[in-house]
């Protein structure tokens, strides 16, 4: 993309759970954002705060919609090297895979600045993330580097025990998922994930013994449940719930955890 796209300014890096060494054997597919740094989007204060910002307030320029876009130069870029392995999904583009490489879900996004908590007008005093443009419509917005900055802080602050039990919730989720339990259903890898990140060191730290540790994190999730609602997701930033029938599920999730290991 370098060399066709008008020297494309491109950043690659692996995200998910290959990228965070959570992922376990059912996990096969390997994440990869592929971010579009020169175009990025911005969030603003809107008219109805006592301090709205504009574009004009940090000198940037609003750039027009380009044709092709950039999720079709990415799709391009791929076809030579990996021929009719390629296909274009709704939020990525899928790149299976072989004997020798692994599926892939490369995903192409653009740069996200939040300036709502900026009152400086500073250019720089941004919350940064990136954003998907689904096919579909809509708009989807992530922090993956926020999530492994925060994964790896976690495991060296729990002495790696934050990362083992992530593991092992979510083998234990898949085989709850084989049973046919709608509960496990309902919980994604990376909510499990989060979910477990927001429970304090401490806790993680108990015992040396995985089962006892596991039963000391299901016990301190089934105590606290009630307090779902105030959890973030694993990145520090989105909520892990953004609506009642979001906690009700990690809630019921929770309450079959706690059967399971009785």
């Amino acid at each position: 993309m370098h060399s066709t796209t008008n020297n494309r300014r491109v950043k690659l890096f692996i995200q998910g759970s290959y990228a965070n060494n959570t992922n376990v054997r059912t996990q096969s597919d390997v994440d990869i954002a592929v971010i579009q740094e020169e175009v990025f989007i911005t969030d603003y204060r809107d008219s109805s705060s006592s301090y709205p910002q504009s574009s004009a307030d940090y000198g940037i320029i609003n750039a027009e919609n380009t044709t092709p876009t950039f999720k079709d130069e990415v799709e391009k870029s791929l076809e030579p090297k990996f021929g009719n392995d390629v296909e274009r999904k709704d939020k990525s583009i899928k790149v299976y895979g072989n004997t020798y490489r692994k599926d892939a879900d490369v995903v192409p996004c653009k740069r996200y600045r939040d300036y709502k908590l900026d009152f400086r007008k500073d250019v720089n005093n941004y919350v940064g993330g990136v954003v998907i443009d689904p096919d579909s419509g809509g708009r989807i917005i992530n922090y993956p580097e926020q999530h492994i900055i925060n994964g790896k802080k976690k495991n060296n602050d729990t002495n790696l025990y934050y990362k083992k039990m992530v593991r092992i919730s979510k083998k234990i989720r898949y085989l709850l998922c084989d049973e046919g339990y709608s509960a496990a259903n309902n919980i994604s890898s990376f909510g499990l994930e989060s979910l477990l990140w927001n429970i304090p060191d401490s806790i993680f730290m108990k015992y040396t013994i995985y089962r006892f540790e596991f039963g000391e994190i299901v016990n301190y999730l089934h105590t606290n449940k009630n307090q779902i609602g105030s959890y973030k997701e694993a990145n520090g930033i989105k909520n892990l719930c953004s609506s009642v029938a979001d906690e009700n599920n990690y809630k019921e999730f929770i309450d079959l955890l706690k059967e399971f290991i009785l």
